[in-house]
């Protein structure tokens, strides 16, 4: 087998150990000599393939919003109106913000360890363009009813309240899922999501 063969075998073990632990355990559980030993590698073959533990979280970060992306394309997106939306179609943008909402607190319950992971680690350097590419394109989705809510707003600023609305569901969800604090039950935290994400599509819709 070549080098680069290895190479490759030896970074989707590494990657997919990864991504069991802190699909099982969270990702304070990921430790380097830990994934050595279960992929079956010396400690200083993972930095043959990975520059560090950063870049490794990230790849495996990198699979979580793959799965989020699945989840969300599942959700039914209203239609952008060729034309001025008339109030029906508003109407629609806002259910398509609240069940965007809806589909990330069903993502966050399920996948509790993961997602936990997207937020709770911090690189000690810039995060790479691929994956800023990414975020972006995830955010993708609520612009779309954003821009029938609000044609009037430029793009950088449409981009920023769509970031202001996810911060606010996320918000809600991290306090509602977090046994330290309030925990809710699953459909007492979506009833509290549809009012208050419906809320502010409203009040957009009338702005």
């Amino acid at each position: 087998m070549r080098n680069e063969e290895r190479r490759e075998r030896l970074k989707a073990a590494l990657l997919d150990a990864a991504e069991r632990t802190i699909a099982e355990s969270g990702l304070p559980a990921l430790k380097a000599r830990d994934l050595a030993k279960d992929v079956g590698c010396a400690l200083g073959a993972i930095y043959t393939v990975f520059p560090d533990l950063d870049a490794l979280i990230l790849a495996v970060n990198l699979r979580t919003l793959a799965l989020f992306d699945r989840a969300i394309t599942a959700v039914r997106i209203a239609p952008e109106p060729e034309g001025a939306a008339t109030p029906a179609e508003r109407d629609a943008a806002v259910e398509t913000l609240v069940r965007l909402a809806v589909a990330y607190l069903h993502f966050a319950a399920a996948n509790p360890a993961r997602w936990r992971a997207l937020f709770q680690h911090r690189v000690t350097h810039a995060l790479p363009d691929w994956y800023l590419v990414e975020q972006v394109r995830l955010f993708r989705y609520i612009e779309a009813p954003l821009r029938v809510l609000r044609p009037d707003l430029g793009e950088r600023e449409r981009a920023l309240l769509a970031r202001s609305l996810f911060s606010a569901t996320h918000g809600l969800v991290s306090l509602g899922l977090d046994e330290k604090l309030m925990v809710l039950s699953e459909p007492v935290l979506r009833g509290q999501i549809e009012i208050v994400v419906g809320a502010l599509g409203r009040g957009l819709a009338e702005g």
